[in-house]
Formats: C-alpha cells, structure tokens, sequence
C-alpha cells in the first residue's frame, strides 16, 4: 500500500507531543497557551513561529509555514510522509505494519541513494588523483599547511584535476547517466561544449552528513583563481545550512562541549591537535538549522571564530542565534593569531587548551564590542554606553540573568549598580525593546484590521475557526446562526465541515487530524493559518463575542450575496433567500453568542 492507513496514522500522531518533537529542533519559549521561537523555515530575528499543545499544530506568522507533528518532519528533515510517520512510530514505541513502497516513494529513494553512490564515487577518484602524479601540487599544499598522512586519509582529502571534465568522463565510465550527474551537482553535462566539471584544479574536502555519507564537496583552488573556496550547490542530500564540517566525527567526541569555526583547516587542524570536537559551519553564516544540529550533541558550544573584524562580527551574529537554540556559548580569544590552524601551529595544543578555559562570556564579549563604539572617556559617550548595556541586559526575559548580569558588568566597567538598575527600570517602563529581546515578547502580534479590503473575508473566516476551536463551548451557538457551506472558500468549507463534524462526534475539535487529511504544503500553511488567527488579548469575553458575531454576520451575507448572484442566472430559490435575508437581519438587532 502507498501510505499507512488513517487509523495508524491517526495512533502515531496522537501518542505524539508536537512540543516535545520541535523542542528538538527550535528553542521553544512558553508565552500564554502557545510556545514561540525562531522560525527554522525562513531567517528571522523575532520569534514569530508558535507552537500549539493543545491542537498540535504549528504557525509561523512570518513565512505561513504550519501543520502538524508529521508535516514539520517531512519539511525540517526532508522526509518522505512514510518516513516521518516511521519515525514518529519508533520514538513513541509504536509498532508498524510492513508496507509497501509507493512508486514515487521508490524513485524519490532510489534518486536519493544513487545521488548518494556518485558523491562516494567522486570521493574516491579525488582521493586516488590527490595520491596520483597529478595531484602533488594539491598534496604539497596540505603537507605546507601542517598536515600528517593520516589526517589527510581521515578526512578523504583528495584533488580534482586541472581539466574541467575529467571527473565527467570518469562517472560516465562507471555507468551514471548524465540526468543525475546534473542533479548531483558535480558535472553540467553540454551536448555541444562537452561536460564541465564542478571542482576543478583544487584541493578538495569531502563535506559528510552526520552519518559519515559524502553529500557534497569543498575545493580550495590550486594557484591564481577566484574563488578561492568553492561549495557544491544544495541538492536533494545536501543543505548548507543544516550541515556542520567535520559533525560525523565530533558527534562522537567525550568532550561536552563543540568548538564552532569558521573554515575546513580550522577544523582539520584542531581535529590532528586532538581537538576531535571541533565543526565548522561551511563557510556561511550560522543558521538556525545549524543551532539546531548542535543541539542534538551538546548545550554547550565555544566559538573559535577569527580574530579579524569579519570574525567578530561573525561572533555577534552567532552569539542570539545559538542562545535561541538553547546552548550556552562562550568565545576563545585567537589573537594575535588570526584563525585555530594558525595558533595551533605557532603555540600549539596545551596553549589552545588554556584558550578554552579562559574563553570569555558571550554576554560579557558583546559588551566588549560594544564598548568600542563609543568613546568612554567623554561623558556623553559614557552615558550613551551606559543606556546601550541596558539595552542588552533587557533582552534577557528572567529577573536573575538581568541581576547577574548587572553586577558583572557593573563591575568589569565600573558603572554604579543602583543607577544601572534604575537606568534598566525607565527603559522598559518606556516600552523599550531590542531586536534580539523581541522573541521572548513578540507572541501578540500586532493587532489586525478585523476586515481589510482584500484578505478581510478570509481572515474573518480565519478567526470564526480559531475561536470554535480554542472555545468549543461556543459551537452551538455558533451553529445555530451558521453553516459549514455558508464558508465562501473550498478549504475553508472543506475544513469547518471537519470542524463541526468533530466536535459534534466528540466534543472535541482536533486541528492536527484535519491538518493530516490534507497532504499539499500549501493546504497545510492555510489551515496553519486558520487555527492560529490572534484575537487583541486585552479585549474582554463580551468585546470577543460581539467581535464573532460580526464574523458570522458578515460570512452570512457573502454567502446570501453568493446564493443571491446564483439565483439570478436560474431564477430559482428566491423564496429561499428572501427568508435568509430576514433571519439575517433579526440576528443582527440581537446577540446570539
């Protein structure tokens, strides 16, 4: 059968806790009924993706991404339906019937594992050419940069020849068809030009997945040439900002902390020092997903950055990413070295070591930074510093970090801690709140126009089926004034029919079930975005009634338009609607919530 049945599906998901599974992957802030955090799907700095326990489902109210427990999988982990389902199943000690592959299930498997063969493929020819006679240039340059024999075999380190289609020719010879050599990234196949390779003429680094499977490559570039460092583009089985250089090793490190660097030779260099706990996140910046990953393995993550400006403020900008995610950073002072492979070869392991342990607070290294935008030994310059360290403490949600934090910094600079606190007390009784604070306060978003000119209809329709959902004691008489067909869109009715049906059969709505029922992402964001629409939180019962009345009202004249505009083209039902229109009217000189 393609898929598993409704009713294992339906055991799965409920034996689930959607919390408990993004927790894993999101660093999740608890603010009124629902949980916040950075969404994983787009780059944000406010937490604008919630998470909902009591319908189990989640919404990012910044990109539309939403469903339930299966459909985040299927998107954060690039899973099949099945796959995510399988997984689910194992973590909650579900056993599941043996099954049959659907046919687009077994092309996506087998595209995957051949994409997966030409990389392992690929690997080797680099290795055997770095071994080769044409490879010594590129193995002179690992051997300049410090590097043994062993640490170039653990790595796979290997060289792509100076003719651009040298590797076409060779995966042509293994029998790979020129379809997935263009989709693995590595070759652009040219009937009229001839094939050209990706990397040619570099050193390469073979990027694995924590599972130590070659899913893309690095190339440093042998001689004159730009650029200098060269990534394999994304494909179905490589996403640079869910994959960390270096993590099918570290994984396994005893340490309890990761170090985090920038390049290939940091990692390689701390790695032959004894560091075996060292990643890098290829060359990009830090992302969410990459947090994410580090999470798995550790709360703990040293950043070892370089030293240059460019690294700094690489630093300031990984710093809120990682404590979102949950993970404690601290920075190792590099200088007067620019990067890890320089201080290793100019001071060595035990030096490096003592790095580690005198690495700096992360809060307290972004004051330090701060500092030097102003000049402190003016008195506007002091007073301006002053107000911007409050800024920062803010941004920290509980009363302990901030009074923490007070005393270290008041200390280090030598503020006065009364009148820091008292400095902190009028900036928030101001309003103030920093970019990187809006996360943990950011969960009411701000209030809608109830009924725009062009979306009002759908967002009114949006907030009927949140309030039903959220209140189901108010499903009667909701009921009594409105109907499932009276919804003016196809979803919309296709999903309050779902609704209504649930709550009449168990009194209960079930938002994750209806979500299952609709497989397309699109369809998943929309009803994300049904059972999500906030209402002003400072609105009373009565004010949120009356509000809902005027949402029923108003889809009940759509509908009546709708029938009457119909009625038009047949000639028939007037009687109908002249009826309808008279209950209309009555129910609105009354309230009927």
């Amino acid at each position: 059968m393609p898929y598993y049945s409704e009713e294992i599906v339906d055991e799965v998901r409920n034996a689930t806790d959607i919390v408990d599974v993004i927790s894993q992957y999101v660093q999740l802030k608890k603010k009124g009924a629902s949980y916040f955090g950075l969404c994983p799907f787009h780059s944000e700095k406010t937490g604008s993706f919630s998470v909902s326990r009591e319908k189990q489902i989640y919404y990012c109210f910044g990109c539309g991404a939403g469903g339930n427990v299966i459909t985040f999988l299927r998107n954060y982990e690039n899973l099949t339906f099945p796959e995510a389902v399988e997984q689910l199943a194992s973590r909650a000690g579900i056993a599941l019937p043996t099954r049959q592959m659907s046919q687009a299930e077994r092309e996506r498997a087998d595209r995957r594992s051949r994409l997966l063969t030409v990389h392992k493929d690929a690997a080797v020819y680099y290795y055997k050419m770095l071994r080769s006679e044409y490879g010594k240039d590129a193995y002179a340059y690992f051997k300049e940069r410090g590097l043994s024999d062993d640490t170039m075999r653990s790595f796979g380190l290997g060289y792509a020849g100076k003719r651009p289609g040298e590797l076409y020719k060779y995966l042509k010879s293994k029998g790979y068809e020129d379809d997935i050599l263009k989709d693995s990234g590595l070759v652009t196949p040219d009937k009229e030009r001839g094939a050209r390779d990706k990397f040619w003429n570099r050193a390469i680094f073979p990027i694995m997945d924590a599972n130590s499977k070659v899913i893309a490559f690095g190339g440093r570039v042998m001689g004159e040439g730009e650029p200098k460092y060269l990534n394999s583009p994304e494909t179905m089985i490589f996403d640079k900002s869910r994959t960390l250089y270096g993590l099918h090793v570290a994984k396994k490190t005893r340490r309890k902390e990761m170090i985090l660097c920038e390049g290939y030779m940091d990692v390689i260099a701390l790695h032959q020092a004894g560091f075996d706990n060292a990643v890098a996140s290829l060359g990009t910046s830090l992302t969410s997903g990459h947090a994410a990953l580090l999470k798995r393995y550790t709360g703990d993550v040293y950043l070892s950055y370089d030293s240059d400006g460019a690294g700094k403020k690489a630093v300031l900008r990984a710093i809120p990413i990682l404590r979102e995610a949950g993970i404690v950073c601290r920075v190792i002072n590099m200088e007067p070295y620019k990067d890890p492979d320089e201080f290793i070869k100019a001071l060595g392991k035990e030096s490096y070591e003592e790095r580690i342990a005198n690495a700096e607070n992360s809060f307290l290294f972004t004051i330090r930074m701060l500092e030097e935008k102003f000049d402190t030994k003016d008195p506007d310059g002091r007073t301006a510093f002053h107000r911007a360290v409050a800024a920062k403490i803010l941004e920290f949600p509980e009363e302990i970090e901030r009074k923490n934090y007070i005393d270290a910094v008041c200390r280090i600079y030598d503020i006065n801690v009364p009148a820091m606190e008292q400095l902190i007390t009028h900036l928030a009784a101001d309003g103030y709140r920093s970019v990187a604070h809006t996360p943990a306060d950011n969960t009411r978003q701000p209030k809608r126009k109830r009924f725009g000119a062009t979306d009002g209809l759908r967002e009114a329709q949006r907030l009927l089926l949140t309030r039903i959902c959220e209140s189901p004691e108010l499903y009667p008489s909701v009921r009594a004034a409105i109907d499932p067909e009276d919804f003016t869109e196809g979803l919309y009715r296709d999903v309050a029919r779902m609704l209504f049906s649930q709550i009449e059969e168990t009194g209960q709505p079930d938002p994750a079930a209806i979500a299952e029922r609709f497989p397309e992402d699109e369809d998943q964001r929309e009803i994300g975005a049904m059972f999500h629409t906030a209402t002003e939180d400072r609105e009373s019962i009565e004010e949120q009634k009356k509000m809902l009345q005027e949402v029923i009202l108003r889809l009940l004249r759509e509908s009546l338009k709708y029938k009457t505009d119909a009625a038009g083209e047949t000639g028939e039902g007037f009687d109908d609607i002249l009826k309808e229109k008279k209950r209309i009217e009555q129910m609105s000189r009354q309230n009927i919530l």
